[in-house]
C-alpha cells in the first residue's frame, strides 16, 4: 500500500443508490489491504440504521468503516465538517500503510474531495435563516426551493429538494454575498490522488432493486425505527429525518397517509435520486472507470487498482 504522501492514492467506488456499492466496497478492502470512509450522508447518524441501509456490525467487523455513527440525529454535520474528516482519515489510513476507498453515492462529497473544493465560510445571519426557516414551516421545502430557482438554478438542480437545512444555507450564503452559492465553490488542487471505480446496473434493474430494498426495510423494522425517533424526541423536521424513508413512515405514524402511500412515495423519491445522482456521476466522465455490477467485478477491479498502485 502507499506511503503517506502529499497525495494518497484514494480508492473512490461511486455509483446510485442500490447498485451494490457496500458489497463491493467490503471486498475490495479485503482484498486491497482497505479501509473504508463513507461518502454518505445518511450513515452519519446514530439510531438511523434500517432506513438507511447502513452497513452491518457484521460488515464493519470485516473491514473497518469510518463516518459512520458519528453524530445524534438532532447534530448538523455540513460539507466542510466531512471534508475536513475525511481528509484527515485518509491521511491516518495512508500513514498506516494501508488503502483509503472511499464510498458513497452523495455527489457533493465526493466532488468535494477529488476537486480540492474550498466550501464558502459566511457566517450565519440568525436573522435571515429566522425569516427562511418560518417560510418552510409554511410552505414547506418546495417554498425555499421556488427561492433558490430564482438566485441559484444550479444549486437547486443540485441540493435534494427534501433537505431544508442544505436549502436554507444556499439561499443564506446567496442573499448575503449576492452572488450564487453553487458559484463560490473556489477550487484547490487535490491534496489526494483519486481512482475513482464507478458501479452501475441498468436502470430497470436498479428500480427492481430499490422496489427489494424498501420492503425488506418495512418488514425488518423500519416503521419501529421511526417510532423510537419520534418518541426519542428527534423532530420529523431534522434534516437527517428528511432521508428516504424517515419522512414517509413518520407521516404514516401520525396518520397523514396511509402504508401503501408511505411506499410509494419512498420509491419515488428514491427513483429520483437516481436520476439526480446521474447528473454527478456521469459515463462519459473520463475519470471515473465503469465496471458492471453483473457479472462479478471484483477481480477485474482489483486487477485495475493493483495496476494503478505499481505505477506510482
Amino acid at each position: 500500500m502507499p506511503s503517506a504522501e502529499e497525495s494518497p492514492f484514494t480508492l473512490f467506488i461511486i455509483g446510485p443508490t442500490a447498485v451494490g456499492k457496500t458489497w463491493l466496497s467490503i471486498r475490495l478492502a479485503e482484498a486491497l489491504d482497505g479501509e473504508i470512509i463513507s461518502a454518505d450522508s445518511r450513515l452519519f447518524y446514530r439510531g438511523m440504521d434500517i432506513g438507511t441501509d447502513k452497513p452491518t456490525f457484521a460488515d464493519r467487523e470485516r473491514v473497518p468503516h469510518h463516518l459512520i455513527d458519528i453524530a445524534a440525529p438532532d447534530e448538523a454535520i455540513t460539507l466542510a465538517d466531512f471534508q475536513a474528516k475525511a481528509k484527515e482519515i485518509i491521511r491516518d489510513v495512508s500513514e498506516r500503510k494501508r488503502l483509503p476507498l472511499v464510498v458513497g453515492g452523495t455527489g457533493q462529497y465526493f466532488r468535494a474531495l477529488t476537486e480540492g473544493w474550498q466550501i464558502p465560510r459566511q457566517e450565519p445571519d440568525p436573522a435571515l435563516r429566522r425569516k427562511l426557516e418560518d417560510l418552510a414551516a409554511v410552505g414547506g421545502s418546495e417554498a425555499l426551493l421556488e427561492q433558490l430557482k430564482r438566485v441559484d438554478p444550479a444549486g437547486a438542480e443540485a441540493i435534494d429538494p427534501r433537505n431544508t437545512r442544505r436549502l436554507v444555507r444556499a439561499l443564506e450564503v446567496s442573499y448575503l454575498t449576492g452572488r450564487p452559492f453553487s458559484g463560490q465553490r473556489l477550487r484547490e488542487e487535490p491534496f489526494l490522488a483519486p481512482f475513482i471505480v464507478g458501479l452501475s446496473r441498468p436502470r430497470e434493474d436498479l428500480y427492481r432493486r430499490i422496489d427489494e430494498r424498501i420492503h425488506d426495510m418495512i418488514t425488518g423494522g423500519l416503521i419501529e425505527e421511526v417510532r423510537s425517533l419520534l418518541e426519542t424526541g428527534y423532530s420529523r423536521q431534522l434534516p437527517s429525518m428528511s432521508a428516504i424513508g424517515y419522512q414517509e413512515i413518520a407521516s404514516y405514524l401520525e396518520d397523514e397517509i396511509n402504508l401503501e402511500d408511505a411506499v410509494a412515495r419512498m420509491k419515488r423519491r428514491s427513483r429520483q435520486l437516481v436520476r439526480r445522482q446521474a447528473n454527478w456521476f456521469k459515463p462519459d466522465d473520463p475519470q471515473i472507470r465503469w465496471f458492471s455490477a453483473e457479472p462479478d467485478p471484483v477481480p477485474q477491479i482489483t486487477i485495475t487498482v493493483k495496476e494503478a498502485l505499481l505505477r506510482l
